[in-house]
């Protein structure tokens, strides 16, 4: 089992940037893929990026704003969020799995989530 425990989210006024940590812990050499998700309400599910090994991908709507990042030594994965809008506004889970595949299909595993709420 592996766990996911996000932090760092919080309210900013539209322009600014917020910086989300996802500290895992367990069994985390099974995890090949992790990636932040977010859900606005009455929005689907969006993956907004993905760090594997061969490198990094983000959504279209984030592009160029939104940076992930790891530090294997902490076993922690970052995003940094430039430039926020208040439609980003969203929960945003930390989600790992076995292969970019199950990452994006059906993550193993997710965190609790944190609350990002940017003001106009």
């Amino acid at each position: 089992q592996v766990q996911l425990v996000e932090s760092g989210g919080g309210l900013v006024q539209a322009g600014g940037s917020l910086k989300l940590s996802c500290a895992a812990s367990g069994n985390i050499f099974s995890i090949r893929a992790t990636g932040w998700y977010r859900r606005a309400p009455g929005k689907q599910r969006e993956l907004v990026a993905a760090i594997t090994n061969g490198g990094t991908n983000y959504a279209d709507s984030v592009k160029g704003r939104f940076t992930i990042s790891r530090d294997n030594a902490k076993n922690t994965v970052y995003l940094q969020m430039n430039s926020l809008k208040p439609e980003d506004t969203a929960v945003y889970y930390c989600a790992a799995g076995s292969s970019a595949i199950v990452l994006v299909s059906a993550p193993d595993y997710w965190g609790q989530g944190t609350q990002v709420t940017v003001s106009s």
